[in-house]
């Protein structure tokens, strides 16, 4: 049994992300340009993206194959993170390639419905 759960990874991740993209997100700035999207991207995905991943993953085989996790809740963290850092993948993918961001809104509807379960469990 283990009392250190690894959510800090997670949230170090996810932190981290916001700081890097939330200035060009919210302020426009850096402004907006093939090179700054590159970058974005690379960031979005090597760091939320993959700390949450790396995270969610330990939870899910702390929980199922060592059974070094027992409370309950932690199953939805390891949904949750892994949830997340797939969509931070997609994020980063996508702006890294340019694409279009329109496509995000619908996915926002299946993560808004993930973070209400998450805060019910």
């Amino acid at each position: 049994m283990s009392t250190f759960v690894p959510v800090v990874l997670g949230f170090f991740g996810l932190g981290t992300g916001y700081l890097i993209w939330g200035p060009q997100e919210l302020l426009g700035f850096p402004r907006r340009d093939p090179a700054v999207n590159r970058s974005l991207g690379v960031w979005g995905i090597f760091l939320p993206g993959l700390c949450q991943v790396v995270t969610g993953i330990m939870l899910f085989v702390g929980l199922t194959w060592f059974r070094v996790f027992t409370e309950p809740p932690l199953f939805m963290a390891a949904v949750a993170f892994s949830a997340y850092g797939i969509h931070w993948f997609a994020l980063g993918w996508n702006r890294f390639q340019g694409n279009d961001a329109r496509p995000n809104a619908g996915m926002s509807v299946a993560f808004t419905v993930l973070s209400v379960l998450g805060a019910f469990v």
